[in-house]
């Protein structure tokens, strides 16, 4: 059984997912079974670190051998170039727009292939994808898929800044729950606290200043901060939706100071 997930910006309203699905399985020998798992198709659109950063969580949860289509902010594109990635037995489908340097920092040459471009066209990805997809599929060796890819496009993470005292971060993303997730680590976090008491500002609210493990620690309607199963920072509202309460939005900027 050949699993191929999908995260693309495409939505749900439109036909752009089907028809992708549809191009695959047209190519695709009938010999090979194949099982689709959409991941989502609501990324918000062009939005790449929101992709990355979906991605990042849910590859290793699926069995070495999956195959991740990954279209986001490439359909309309003519000039772009598209690649496949291998890493750690998986492999990913998706445009040279930076994406892969935000899930995975740098890439080996052996790693990335660039698939044949062929005409340019509106929905050009499709063909592209479900060709190699194709290929991979049936047991074509991944470094025939293409040509080395060479130098990528980058696209650096923002990294929060950290002194003896502070961390100042910014909100990557705001979850389906209103949750506004922060590029900040657990191991960051601790590394800098070094056990000490702290207090996280955040636009002109009053500082969070105790950490919970759930979010029902607080009562409901509260503010919070917590680490999530990723392992990044969140400040939350139990049974309320953070960002549209506190005003949070993407790459509003937090800070965490340590007494």
């Amino acid at each position: 059984m050949q699993i191929i997930t999908l995260t693309t910006d495409f939505g749900s309203r439109d036909y752009f997912a089907g028809a992708m699905k549809g191009a695959i399985l047209s190519r695709i020998s009938e010999s090979v079974a194949v099982n689709f798992v959409d991941v989502s198709h609501e990324i918000e659109p062009y939005n790449i670190v929101q992709a990355a950063l979906i991605l990042k969580n849910v590859y290793p949860e699926f069995p070495a051998g999956t195959i991740h289509l990954v279209a986001v902010n490439c359909v309309y594109q003519t000039d772009a170039r598209f690649l496949v990635a291998r890493r750690d037995g998986h492999f990913f489908f998706l445009p040279d727009n930076g994406l892969l340097a935000l899930i995975f920092g740098e890439m080996a040459e052996n790693e990335v292939v660039a698939l044949p471009s062929g005409e340019p066209e509106h929905f050009a990805v499709k063909k592209i994808f479900a060709d190699g997809i194709s290929k991979l599929a049936g047991g074509a060796d991944f470094e025939n898929l293409g040509e080395p890819a060479g130098e990528l496009l980058q696209r650096i993470q923002i990294q929060p800044v950290t002194t003896k005292n502070r961390i100042r971060g910014t909100v990557l993303h705001i979850d389906n729950f209103g949750n506004a997730v922060v590029n900040i680590f657990k191991e960051t976090f601790e590394k800098v606290a070094d056990g000490r008491p702290f207090s996280l500002f955040f636009k002109r609210h009053d500082p969070i200043t105790v950490l919970s493990k759930n979010y029902s620690d607080v009562e409901v309607g509260e503010p919070l901060c917590l680490f999530n199963s990723a392992g990044l920072l969140e400040i939350s509202i139990y049974m309320g939706r953070a960002a549209g309460l506190l005003g949070l939005k993407p790459e509003d900027v937090v800070e965490i100071s340590f007494e």
